[in-house]
């Protein structure tokens, strides 16, 4: 038994690819590709099309199509296979996992804006601290994909940073301080949502930039192509490219 949905997601991952391009590919509604990902397949008309729409993504995506299929059977499919399947329950031990994961999902984000809410206020109180000094980076135009370290923080206040998906969804990292700091978020953008994150020093990568807008600090700019594949740095005043040496 293997997880339908994570290993259709890790495969489009890999290859970089968004839910527009992969429904253009497939001719499969980005809706529907989504919930395949998240095994909700209630979100389908009957066990026919997700079958169906199983065989043809994972091929698009170069897996064994048929091996998804007789995994959906073994798993999902008991009598009439035409039987819509919002009629269907889904077993209790996965939505009960479901609940947990969602709940602690939502915990993780409601202690993350309180220390973020905390670190705002005392910074605005108190003034902000010495920046620290971390060596090894400095801006630059490459598109060679290497994790990189933070650079020097420059005394610029903070960075508040909106990531809008007007044209599309758009799958996001932002991370406190560098690129291999802490995640203060990850996950996909859909159209007409938008995500906020602030910090005095932020990475953030976006893989379909020009399905967002992106602001700092209420103003609308332009992120440099590397956003897609390396990430960049945002603080109050700049935005650049990490040094890979």
């Amino acid at each position: 038994m293997f997880e339908i949905g994570n290993s259709l997601r890790e495969a489009r991952l890999r290859q970089q690819l968004d839910f527009p391009e992969a429904e253009h590919g497939t001719k499969i509604r980005g809706k529907y590709l989504r919930a395949l990902e998240e095994e909700r397949f209630e979100v389908l008309p009957s066990h026919t099309y997700v079958k169906g729409f199983l065989r043809s993504y994972a091929e698009y995506l170069g897996l064994d199509g048929q091996l998804y299929v007789d995994e959906y059977n073994s798993r999902f499919v008991s009598g009439d296979e035409d039987l819509p399947l919002r009629t269907r329950r889904v077993p209790a031990d996965r939505r009960r996992r479901n609940e947990r994961r969602e709940s602690n999902v939502v915990l993780l984000a409601l202690v993350s804006i309180g220390v973020l809410t905390a670190l705002v206020i005392a910074a605005w109180r108190f003034g902000g601290a010495e920046p620290q000094d971390v060596r090894g980076l400095q801006p630059a135009q490459t598109t060679r994909s290497t994790p990189a370290q933070a650079p020097t923080v420059p005394r610029s206040g903070t960075a508040r940073l909106e990531v809008i998906a007007t044209k599309g969804d758009s799958f996001v990292v932002a991370r406190q301080s560098s690129a291999i700091g802490e995640v203060e978020y990850s996950g996909t953008v859909e159209e007409g949502q938008k995500q906020r994150f602030v910090g005095k020093l932020l990475w953030i990568q976006v893989r379909s930039p020009q399905n967002v807008v992106v602001k700092r600090n209420g103003n609308r700019v332009e992120l440099p192509p590397a956003v897609k594949t390396r990430g960049v740095f945002v603080t109050s005043k700049r935005i650049f490219v990490a040094d890979p040496g």
